[in-house]
């Protein structure tokens, strides 16, 4: 059985959090949307503390990450946690690291007194949707999720 451990991230993670942010565009086809420095990450997940972010390791070699923040529910009154990304190395998958993110993402959600702990996944990714669902999450076919960004959003917001 491999040795699993997370522990939060550091700024001396910078470097392999992009690389693991660019390893999970190229799986969702999207490689050229990643415009992150480690810089950039460096500022606003460690100085700015806009997010925040793990690190799992599988015998001691880095198998993948989670980056969270907390958003509000108004009908719970109450904060939630948000998954923005998770992601385990093809050579790590199998080993029990995505479902031990997720457990201590649930633990930290629980201790902070969250009313939920919400993701979105790609609806073609059909091994995460299954992973997910196998772990007692449910999708939410009835909410479609919206997305201003870029020249939309700096049009938008001059008009």
């Amino acid at each position: 059985m491999p040795s699993l451990a997370i522990r939060p991230a550091t700024p001396a993670d910078a470097d392999l959090i992009l690389r693991f942010i660019t390893e999970l565009a190229v799986y969702e086809k999207a490689e050229d949307e990643v415009v992150a420095t480690a810089s950039d990450l460096r500022k606003t997940i460690f100085e700015e503390r806009s997010a925040h972010a793990l690190i799992c390791s599988v015998d001691g070699d880095p198998a993948g990450f989670a980056i969270y923040f907390y958003n509000y529910s108004t009908w719970q009154g109450r904060k939630g946690l948000y998954l923005e990304d998770l992601y385990v190395t093809p050579a790590h998958r199998g080993a029990g690291a995505g479902k031990a993110l997720l457990q201590h993402l649930a633990r930290i959600a629980v201790a902070e007194g969250c009313g939920r702990f919400e993701w979105s996944v790609l609806d073609w990714n059909e091994p995460a949707l299954k992973f997910y669902e196998s772990i007692g999450a449910s999708p939410m076919p009835e909410w479609v999720k919206h997305r201003m960004a870029g020249r939309a959003l700096e049009d938008f917001a001059r008009s």
